[in-house]
């Protein structure tokens, strides 16, 4: 067969080293695209003009676009019979990228657990993001569910890796150039609230909401050339548990970035991911609401003009956030389906 398959959970092996295929070059063609699917509004993704201003040679690309990118060339050989993404752990932003850069994607397998029963396993992936140069730009672990070729097929080896809670805030220090606190307009960027204006343990509703549609999701999904079966195919998908499309959980994380702009105007660069979980599925035509907690702050050594949030995002379907739907006990409120924990740059 010269055609791809994918691979099934027991053609996985502990510590092989995975360099995924084709290459993306990034443009201004790209991060319109984004624009239109997703509506964020921070400003110095949204403008040159505000980016050079406060120290950087241009407008990055949102960090989100540089994520999924990343991710994408991920699927064909992590994810393409995937059952579901579950969490993330260990993320890490390591560089602006800027329009014209082409990313590339290498993985490591570091986990493999073979579920009890024995359909599928849960594979554990460490994945890095480099530039045309080599260098990092983001990198992040992923644990997937996938389906079995064989039930009865043996996994030659099981482990499963102990992964940091929470990423180090000094270890996140030197994503950004240095910012100008001076030049950095709160009016131009939508809201007059800096690092100092939050604390721990303060809830925020987002407000807005975003429905979903089937054309806007696949278009999305294209974008980043990820190719899981459960997003695209409808014939295929009608045997599964749902019986439907899956919305990929990258759209719902963009999605509840963009509407956090309503209350986190100025947490304008994602500098970490601490833990990450796709709690239920999302569909077309379900609408997308969010919250978030400022779990902690964080200054950061040597720098005096940005300091990090921890800032923990919820996000539901067809409920609005303003009593702040949340776990229960050992599960979550019915509403919920992404629970995100991230660092998040934010000028003093």
């Amino acid at each position: 067969m010269k055609t791809n398959p994918g691979r099934f959970f027991e053609d996985f092996r502990l510590g092989e080293t995975i360099r995924h295929a084709t290459p993306r070059t990034v443009t201004t063609g790209d991060v319109a695209l984004y624009t239109a699917l997703y509506g964020p509004r921070f400003a110095v993704q949204s403008s040159d003009a505000f980016a050079r201003a406060v120290g950087y040679p241009q407008s990055p690309l949102d960090d989100l676009l540089t994520f999924h990118v990343v991710f994408g060339k991920t699927v064909p050989d992590i994810s393409l019979n995937a059952l579901a993404n579950l969490g993330y752990a260990e993320g890490g932003f390591r560089r602006p990228v800027y329009p014209g850069e082409t990313l590339s994607t290498v993985s490591e397998v570091i986990g493999l657990k073979e579920s009890s029963n024995r359909q599928t396993g849960v594979v554990y992936v460490r994945s890095v993001g480099s530039d045309a140069r080599g260098e990092t730009v983001l990198s992040y672990c992923r644990w997937v569910l996938v389906r079995k070729r064989d039930p009865e097929a043996k996994v030659a080896e099981e482990h499963v890796p102990s992964l940091a809670k929470v990423v180090d805030p000094t270890d996140l220090a030197g994503a950004l150039p240095p910012i100008d606190r001076a030049a950095y307009d709160v009016d131009l960027a939508g809201s007059p609230y800096r690092f100092g204006d939050y604390t721990a343990g303060e809830r925020i509703d987002h407000v807005d909401g975003m429905t979903v549609e089937e054309a806007e999701h696949q278009i999305a999904t294209r974008l980043f050339q990820n190719t899981a079966k459960v997003h695209f195919d409808a014939f295929a998908t009608k045997e599964t548990r749902f019986g439907r499309r899956l919305i990929y959980g990258g759209h719902v994380i963009s999605l509840a970035r963009a509407l956090s702009f309503n209350g986190l105007a100025n947490a304008f660069a994602m500098a970490g991911i601490n833990a990450g979980r796709h709690v239920a599925p999302l569909f077309a035509g379900d609408t997308v609401y969010a919250w978030s907690e400022v779990v902690e702050t964080a200054d950061l050594p040597g720098r005096d003009d940005v300091g990090l949030l921890r800032l923990r995002t919820v996000a539901t379907k067809n409920q609005p956030c303003g009593a702040f739907p949340d776990r229960q006990g050992e599960g979550y409120d019915p509403a919920v389906i992404l629970d995100l924990d991230y660092w998040a740059f934010m000028p003093k």
